[in-house]
């Protein structure tokens, strides 16, 4: 495969760190074979973002294997211009991806699940319950938007975007997870805790006992808490640590 790309120093990073992604997102189970995706706006470019050739599986994921595409989904230095398969990316990937790096300039990476219990939760009507000190990470900062079908329709991005709104977590009811950050690293601690309080949401309604339910104060000043100045750099390390798995 071609892998000699006209690129910057700054776009092969984030090609390095997103193929670095995609096997993390493999490595705590969190993918469908090749139906799910993650995507990194390229910095200092035109609404361009990397994502996944429709068919690597997240667990083989390299730098070369991730397309950049623009925002009417065509291939911007092609991986091989000979071989449009090369290029093929997700189309329902492409709808809800673009819909964010185009109206979201602050978010550098967008990820979406469909995890067994990201998708229990995304069909129960009270959405994530504040149960859990991960749950409360996004008390009221966790957005929800309705199913609408396969995501093949472009005109579903505006109804992504306003349903989004200014949170970087959201639930696709009957569908899955989705998690953004201002960086990689961010991103994937929202993922990574969102997907933990959703399991921990299962199992402690599966049990049938009364749950408990800390008060709307403490709820509010725990999600504030994780609200710190030092939140990016609490990312970073977990980053770096998580990196070592690999």
């Amino acid at each position: 495969m071609h892998s000699d790309f006209p690129q910057s120093s700054v776009e092969a990073k984030t090609r390095h760190d997103l193929a670095q992604l995609y096997r993390l997102i493999a490595h705590f189970r969190m993918t469908d074979i090749i139906d799910t995706h993650i995507s990194a706006r390229v910095p200092g470019t035109e609404d361009h973002f990397l994502i996944n050739r429709y068919g690597v599986l997240f667990h083989e994921m390299r730098p070369e294997d991730l397309v950049k595409i623009d925002t009417a989904g065509n291939p911007v230095d092609p991986i091989d211009p000979a071989d449009a398969e090369s290029s093929k990316v997700n189309a329902a990937g492409f709808t809800i991806h673009s819909a964010l790096h185009m109206a979201r300039h602050d978010l550098a990476c967008v990820i979406h699940t469909h995890t067994a219990d990201g998708m229990a939760v995304s069909t129960q009507k009270h959405g994530l319950l504040p149960i859990t000190q991960h749950a409360l990470r996004f008390h009221n900062r966790l957005a929800y938007h309705d199913y609408e079908g396969i995501a093949l329709e472009l005109e579903e991005r505006e109804r992504l975007v306003a349903d989004m709104g200014t949170h970087n977590a959201m639930i696709l009811r009957n569908h899955g997870l989705l998690a953004a950050g201002r960086t990689i690293a961010e991103a994937f601690v929202n993922i990574y805790y969102l997907e933990r309080a959703c399991q921990a949401q299962i199992k402690a309604t599966s049990g049938g006992a009364e749950l408990v339910i800390p008060s709307e104060e403490v709820r509010e000043r725990t999600a504030k808490q994780f609200e710190r100045p030092t939140a990016l750099q609490y990312c970073e390390r977990v980053w770096n640590s998580a990196i070592r798995l690999l």
